[in-house]
């Protein structure tokens, strides 16, 4: 027997329910007699499909172990494969893992089966075997039934919407399999440390072969941002194979696994760029200074007060208006502690742990949800339903910020640049480099910084002086800096005083402190400025609709610590704006001296545009060859 299915298409799809024929080549899914034996009820029916493919593979990567490099391929492979599904029904449009075009007499009906059985397929493949792989695989499940497809057919064969989307996602998994990632092996990769671990609890000078080259931690416990327990005592680097995976619109990486190359991070001992990597160090101290909100420091996070800048500096002096409204942005004077606080926490791994690839997907999404947005594609021509603009973003967004995990874990991989914790706690151990003459010196140690880097003294640690409680360690070298984790984070803060340069730790839960692979550059600056691009010229604006997009961090909800004192009301005007906060936020959290933020940030520019300008060419039809 034949129906003809949603979307027009005639094929034999049945199964037996009762002894029954059941035809479930389409979404109404009919029963002998002509009555609906299952009617499409969808959570989000606002939403296109694309959009809720999108939604369940965010909650995927909540419940999955942090992992940037492989989330951004996933949203871009399911992306891409959503994208083809999509252009096989436009006669224009050309798809990018699979190039066919299929006929259908219900185009949308049709877009929509076979949407749904791409993207049902790879992420069935890419999230089985994931941390909350049962949950995962279930919601795909239950999103399949809501929308009246059953998992079950499974055919690869013909010209329907199904058979296409199970054609298009058997091309993307079988494509993985070779683009350089290593996932037969778990994304595994060799990688030997030259440094050995840093016992983050043991507070002295690390032990360090390379000072300007990566150490790995040693924790009694490790627990990934979003709660899971990971196995080990020391932290193998994640990814460092990365430069080698398949881009989107990049170069190949070439031997080195560097698809673009700024050139190395300062080092130390290096003739030229001794001082900056000190500097660097410098840097986030004074960023840790700025951690104590009973400083009663205030300072204006408005968008006509920040933000801005100049792309791969902190030069922006804000906007004068906002350009929907015509008028000044509002003053938003907060608690610079409260503030540095809130985006670190923020910005660590997304609100709901989408990791930065997704939490620019959360942001993006949020956008196109604007009732009042109008959907050009560019900012030109004429709207197009949801569908076609939900698409051709994740196409251009998840194919930028893939690239920009490939660049920015290629440099990782190639220059295996140090922490802030190993570059702190190495400088301040081996003394001061400023005077010759003073106590503590050494040529590598940190520079002195009256107020900030001081060497303790007999003096200065005298009853009733600024180092009283570090008496017993004269001779050594004191930052003021954030003091380490409270023993109630619910109802304390560590607060801000001196403490050791070798104690010193970046403001993160003590499970965690550190990622697990090398600074330079900065993932987040990478992934963040190439989604700004990327959004800026899809939306035809770089200023979020209507000119501001707000994100309110609750009094009381860090993870941390205690805070924020009372409701801190992040703000940006541009996507570029945003983007900046979130590199800055790394600086604030101890993560990444600024040098790996700026020129990440310039990394992820050159990501943005490139992808932009490519998924153009396949919006258009104007994609030869391979692609």
């Amino acid at each position: 027997m034949s129906r003809r299915g949603r979307s027009g298409s005639m094929y034999l799809v049945g199964v037996l329910i009762g002894g029954a024929a059941v035809f479930v080549g389409s979404a109404i899914v009919r029963l002998p007699g002509g009555e609906p034996a299952c009617e499409p009820n969808p959570s989000h029916p606002e939403w296109s499909v694309a959009r809720r493919w999108d939604e369940a593979l965010l909650d995927a990567i909540r419940r999955d172990l942090p992992a940037p490099t492989v989330h951004a391929r996933n949203l871009f492979h399911t992306s891409a494969a959503m994208w083809d599904a999509w252009a096989a029904f436009d006669p224009d449009a050309t798809g990018y893992f699979v190039r066919e075009k299929l006929a259908a007499s219900d185009v949308a009906a049709a877009r929509e089966e076979a949407i749904s059985y791409a993207a049902y397929r790879v992420l069935e493949h890419r999230y089985a075997e994931s941390t909350g792989a049962t949950d995962s695989i279930l919601e795909f499940d239950r999103l399949m039934e809501e929308m009246c497809y059953p998992i079950d057919v499974t055919t690869t064969q013909g010209d329907t919407p199904v058979a296409l989307g199970n054609r298009i996602a058997a091309t993307v998994i079988d494509l993985g399999l070779s683009d350089g990632s290593n996932e037969a092996a778990g994304y595994a990769s060799e990688y030997e440390p030259v440094n050995p671990p840093l016992q983050v609890t043991d507070p002295g000078t690390p032990e360090m072969v390379d000072p300007s080259r990566w150490q790995p931690l040693r924790l009694p416990e490790m627990i990934s941002q979003n709660g899971i327990p990971i196995e080990g005592a020391v932290q193998g680097f994640i990814g460092p194979h990365w430069g080698h995976v398949a881009g989107f619109a990049l170069p190949t990486g070439g031997e080195a696994g560097l698809p673009l190359d700024p050139g190395p991070p300062p080092r130390l001992g290096d003739p030229l760029t001794d001082a900056a990597f000190k500097q660097e160090a410098i840097d986030v101290i004074r960023a840790s200074s700025q951690l104590d909100p009973a400083d009663g420091v205030t300072m204006d996070i408005g968008p006509g007060s920040s933000g801005d800048n100049p792309l791969g500096t902190n030069d922006g002096d804000g906007h004068d208006v906002n350009p929907s409204t015509g008028e000044p942005y509002a003053p938003n004077p907060v608690l610079r502690a409260d503030f540095a606080r809130a985006v670190a926490e923020f910005w660590a791994d997304g609100p709901r742990s989408e990791t930065p690839p997704g939490h620019w997907n959360t942001i993006a999404n949020a956008v196109s949800d604007t009732l009042s947005f109008p959907r050009r594609i560019a900012g030109a021509g004429a709207q197009v339903d949801r569908l076609e603009w939900d698409v051709k973003l994740y196409l251009a967004l998840n194919g930028a910020v893939h690239d920009a995990a490939v660049v920015a874990w290629g440099l990782k991989g190639a220059y295996g640049s140090a922490r802030p914790i190993s570059m702190i706690r190495y400088l301040g151990g081996l003394g001061q480099s400023s005077d010759p003459e003073g106590p503590a010196y050494h040529p590598d140690g940190l520079p002195l910084v009256p107020g900030l880097v001081e060497v303790i003294t007999r003096r200065s640690s005298r009853p009733g002086e600024r180092h009283e409680h570090l008496a017993d360690h004269v001779g050594e070298v004191a930052v003021l800096a954030w003091r380490g984790n409270p023993e109630d984070p619910g109802s304390q803060t560590g607060g801000v005083g001196w403490i050791r340069a070798v104690e010193w730790v970046p403001y993160q839960l003590p499970t965690f402190v550190t990622p697990a692979f090398a600074g330079y550059v900065s993932g987040h600056s990478t992934f963040s400025r190439a989604a700004a691009e990327v959004l800026t010229a899809f939306t035809g604006d770089p200023y979020f609709p209507g000119g501001l997009f707000e994100w309110v961090v609750p009094e009381g909800s860090f993870g941390f610590e205690d805070g924020p004192t009372r409701d801190v009301v992040l703000q940006w005007a541009t996507y570029y704006d945003a983007a900046d906060q979130a590199g800055i936020s790394r600086i604030f959290g101890g993560i990444h001296p600024p040098v790996d933020d700026l020129v990440g940030r310039r990394m992820g520019s050159l990501c943005g545009r490139a992808a932009w300008e490519r998924a153009q060419r396949y919006f258009e039809g104007a994609i030869d060859g391979s692609g």
